[in-house]
């Protein structure tokens, strides 16, 4: 890792799974054992760009061709998008610990091609397990049934788990 990653990253550096430069930006993007990070470094004051647990990334992908890794999040904001100088074991460790956060996930069927998902996920700083509902495309929460629905799931997957 280089040196003006480790400095800014502080002590967090020392859950350091994998470190990849991203040459459009010069950002760096690292994978920690609870968190990704994008890292500008630089003579001056480097920076936190970004600062996500694991269990907020939604899906991943990655497209060989291009070299770029596609995130979306599980709270809708924008899609992350970053080109992985190669070699590097960063998409390997991304997809690890996304999945290592799932302990347990159900499709919900919201009739009419509209679905969700729910989920429950580890927070793997804390280790606390919590409870998401991601609604598929075009899916409103406040549209007729969707959230009795999508809770009642949920509902049954945190009690498989023993949640209350």
């Amino acid at each position: 890792m280089p040196d003006e990653v480790a400095a800014v990253l502080g002590s967090r550096a020392a859950e350091v799974l994998s470190v990849a430069r991203e040459p459009r930006t010069t950002a760096y993007l690292v994978a920690t054992k609870t968190h990704v990070y994008a890292v500008r470094g630089g003579s001056e004051a480097g920076s936190v760009e970004l600062d996500r647990p694991w269990h907020m990334v939604d899906t991943g992908s990655w497209d060989d061709e291009t070299r770029r890794l596609t995130v979306q999040w599980v709270d809708r904001a924008p899609a992350s998008v970053w080109e992985i100088e190669l070699p590097s074991t960063l998409p390997q460790v991304f997809r690890e610990r996304v999945q290592a956060t799932v302990v347990l996930s159900d499709e919900v069927d919201l009739g009419g091609r509209q679905k969700a998902r729910v989920v429950v996920r580890k927070d793997l700083e804390t280790q606390a397990l919590l409870g998401q509902t991601i609604l598929g495309r075009g899916v409103r929460s406040t549209d007729p049934g969707v959230l009795e629905t999508t809770r009642a799931a949920l509902d049954r997957l945190r009690e498989q788990v023993g949640l209350s």
